[in-house]
């Protein structure tokens, strides 16, 4: 509790049990917190489906960032491990000073504001997965006398009033403290409430748990808390009680708490349902538009290949001057729902045409003007002929004349 560091441990696993879990819960718990008094919460986020990663942070974390940032570095290893072979949603759940001990350097990491030996690819994934706050008797201000009020405390000490001799012990170390690190208190506090405040960019909701009559976590700075956040555009729901004490409601008041931590955890299950189907649409979108620019090139490419097979199964008219793909199998006797009906799908039916006959008047006269007399005269070469030099035409066509059309009509 007093050194450096702290440690992590899987809770209550439901999908170990070979069950389906619907997320996981990182705890943050209390400085003076033991495993015994975490067994209610494990307890309660198991019987909702959800499986516990556990972190026990140590107090001088709170005062040392760079010892608060190796705890949530490896902490957060351990979750993306885990994130990597089952995706699932998270819910970080904070109480008292855990978001200063190593929380608040989790989200530091995910963001990419704190340097940390970490997977970037596994910090989007955790960033992705993340779906849920719960604050229990937290955040609490980060003053230099938080040392003291904290180690005093009467859920810390487990008696009402602490001897004189743990009160002076307390008071000399707050002083020692103030006489180190006085300048950097205020710029750690600054960046503490900064981080909090951005997580509102990760469009999770908040769930906020506090009591009238906390003294270590004042009503008072948990409402601003909770205001700000929501001036933010946070889904915050702050639920206050007037007789529990700081880190006791879930004692005090069972069934007011369950019904909460049900409220949100079902409420980030279906935040990260609406996030992995947002993904999923996107990437079948981009697919699919992949596909419908690239298909007509391929047919393309097909068709310059080998000019006297089917461009797409349509049949290739011969003629006497050249080789053209008739349209009239989309338009008639086509038989719905067949598979070479759905190759065709990315063509644009028109109603049919009137037939124009290759050896009609009109035909002779559209012909003989606008195209070459022979296969030799047409500027299309094969894909195939990329690596060789490019063909030019070795005749010059020569300029439209509308009184030659007209002569040929008179016949």
């Amino acid at each position: 509790m007093w050194g450096f560091g702290g440690r992590y441990y899987w809770g209550r696993r439901e999908s170990g049990n070979g069950g389906s879990r619907e997320g996981i819960v990182v705890v943050f718990a209390w400085m003076s917190s033991q495993d015994k008094h975490l067994k209610n919460y494990i307890q309660l986020y198991s019987s909702l489906g959800w499986d516990s990663l556990v972190c026990h942070s140590q107090f001088l974390n709170m005062f040392f960032p760079d010892r608060a940032a190796t705890l949530a570095s490896q902490l957060l290893n351990e979750l993306i491990k885990d994130l990597k072979i089952r995706p699932s949603p998270v819910v970080f759940a904070s109480f008292s000073g855990g978001p200063k001990a190593c929380m608040y350097k989790v989200l530091q990491i995910i963001e990419g504001r704190c340097d940390a030996p970490v997977d970037l690819d596994g910090c989007q994934l955790a960033r992705d997965c993340i779906s849920g706050h719960i604050f229990d008797s937290s955040p609490v201000d980060f003053t230099s006398d938080l040392g003291t009020r904290f180690v005093i405390h009467p859920s810390v000490l487990k008696m009402s009033q602490p001897p004189k001799v743990v009160s002076w012990i307390a008071n000399r170390i707050a002083s020692s403290l103030d006489a180190l690190f006085l300048s950097r208190f205020e710029s750690q506090r600054a960046e503490y409430w900064q981080t909090l405040y951005a997580s509102v960019n990760m469009g999770a909701p908040y769930l906020i748990l506090c009591s009238e009559n906390d003294d270590l976590a004042p009503y008072q700075i948990i409402c601003n808390f909770a205001h700000k956040l929501q001036e933010l555009g946070g889904d915050v729901k702050l639920l206050t009680w007037s007789g529990s004490p700081h880190v006791g409601h879930y004692r005090h008041f069972p069934v007011d708490y369950k019904a909460a931590i049900t409220e949100l955890l079902g409420k980030a299950s279906a935040i990260y349902s609406q996030r992995t189907q947002r993904h999923d649409g996107a990437n079948v979108g981009l697919e699919g538009t992949h596909d419908d620019i690239s298909e007509p090139f391929n047919n393309l490419r097909q068709a310059a290949v080998s000019p006297a097979h089917s461009f797409q199964g349509t049949p290739l008219i011969a003629t006497d001057h050249f080789l053209v793909p008739t349209s009239m199998e989309y338009y008639e006797g086509r038989d719905v729902g067949s598979v070479r009906d759905e190759q065709k799908e990315g063509f644009i039916r028109l109603p049919s045409p009137q037939s124009i006959s290759a050896h009609g008047v009109l035909g002779q006269i559209l012909f003989d003007v606008c195209l070459p007399k022979t296969i030799e005269d047409w500027d299309l070469k094969s894909s195939n002929s990329s690596h060789r030099r490019p063909y030019i035409s070795s005749r010059r066509h020569a300029s439209f004349n509308p009184i030659k059309c007209i002569r040929r009509s008179r016949l």
